[in-house]
């Protein structure tokens, strides 16, 4: 088995790869790139009402959550509102809430499972001044989660990004270090581990997270 960080370094490459080769199939599809303005008023007439990213100028479709994914989401997304109420904390948790990355902000239009912000609320379809971004990984979505994550850290408010795992207990968390920079591997956790939320002065038992799915009695 892999060293973590050989371990990285592969899915990084293998991410590139696919991600290089999703790019050109879809641009021999004939379809115009598009700016973040014309994809905001773009119907895609799509009957199965699936939500849709920008990515480099091209749209694309976003696979429905699996249960797991679902639980998953939901509970983090109610531990973390209930922390930031106990805490009387002016932040909120935003279920799906659109992204745009720093890099390339014309053409990418990015939406994470969670994204937490302290700003006041506004009718955008963008949250603004992101501080937690969340990705729940599935096997069908791993390899463009991770692409959406090195995204993330191109956005300046961002302080932590965490993917959590459906298909075991475990979640990475890549946390902004002082200066600004981002650490080459992630903080990897399983079960029995804490983790903790900088940005949010928050910690959990990891497996907490998964107490609605079949992963707590493994």
């Amino acid at each position: 088995m892999p060293e973590p960080s050989q371990a990285h370094a592969t899915r990084d490459t293998s991410a590139q790869a696919w991600y290089e080769d999703r790019m050109v199939a879809l641009r021999k599809s004939a379809q115009p790139s598009m700016t973040v303005a014309e994809f905001l008023d773009w119907d895609p007439s799509d009957a199965h009402g699936r939500r849709w990213q920008l990515i480099d100028g091209v749209p694309v479709a976003m696979a429905p959550a699996a249960d797991r994914h679902g639980s998953i989401q939901s509970e983090l997304g109610r531990v973390l509102g209930n922390h930031l109420i106990a805490t009387n904390r002016r932040c909120r948790v935003v279920t799906a809430g659109g992204i745009i990355p720093h890099a390339r902000a014309t053409r990418n239009f990015r939406i994470p499972d969670l994204v937490v912000t302290c700003a006041p609320p506004g009718s955008s379809v963008m949250v603004p001044e992101p501080i937690l971004l969340v990705e729940i990984l599935s096997p069908g979505n791993e390899t463009m989660s991770w692409n959406n994550i090195w995204t993330y850290t191109t956005i300046p408010n961002v302080q932590e990004i965490l993917a959590i795992h459906s298909t075991r207990i475990e979640a990475e968390l890549l946390r902004r270090i002082p200066g600004g920079d981002w650490p080459k591997d992630p903080e990897i956790l399983r079960v029995g581990e804490t983790l903790t939320l900088s940005s949010l002065d928050y910690a959990v038992t990891l497996a907490d997270l998964y107490r609605t799915t079949d992963l707590v009695a493994e």
